[in-house]
């Protein structure tokens, strides 16, 4: 788009159907990179992925001319075939319906580059589903919880004191 200028940038979450640990270290990077390259084909710019065996996170530098839920639709249905076609899993892999997106300016990039970048980490403190509904309640996004993601009970929660 000639005299188009933005500085838009999404956080992306979604999680494997029935938040099954799925990814293994195994072909995570494989997969990343492929995931990396579907964002690219789009002419966005990928500024961190990472994410656990249930779930994964993108953040992206949005170019404006994209509709955020076709990208993602893109890159839930196309590394789906890519896990299926490699057999990385046993049966049919796909991702859970639905996405969470979230905005941030310009000076919180490092900061979110680092947190997804560190997801290991952080989930040896919060699970899943407690940095799933912070971050729902940090953006203030309104949700019924009917339609959120099929929580199982979580591998990852912090050890009680």
């Amino acid at each position: 788009m000639a005299n188009t200028y933005s500085q838009i940038y999404i956080q992306f979450v979604f999680a494997v159907q029935g938040r099954q640990n799925l990814i293994r270290k195994n072909f995570k990077d494989e997969l990343y990179k492929y995931i990396s390259g579907i964002a690219r084909n789009k002419k966005q710019k990928l500024l961190a992925i990472n994410g656990m065996p249930d779930h994964v996170h993108l953040f992206v530098g949005l170019n404006p001319d994209v509709h955020i839920s076709n990208l993602i639709k893109d890159i839930k249905s196309n590394s789906s075939r890519f896990i299926n076609e490699k057999g990385f899993v046993k049966g049919k892999f796909q991702w859970q319906e639905g996405f969470g997106a979230f905005s941030y300016s310009h000076s919180h990039i490092d900061r979110v580059v680092k947190y997804i970048i560190n997801q290991e980490t952080h989930h040896k403190k919060r699970s899943f589903r407690e940095e799933y509904l912070g971050l729902l309640e940090k953006f203030n996004v309104e949700y019924n919880p009917k339609y959120l993601f099929e929580f199982y009970e979580d591998l990852y929660t912090a050890p009680t004191p």
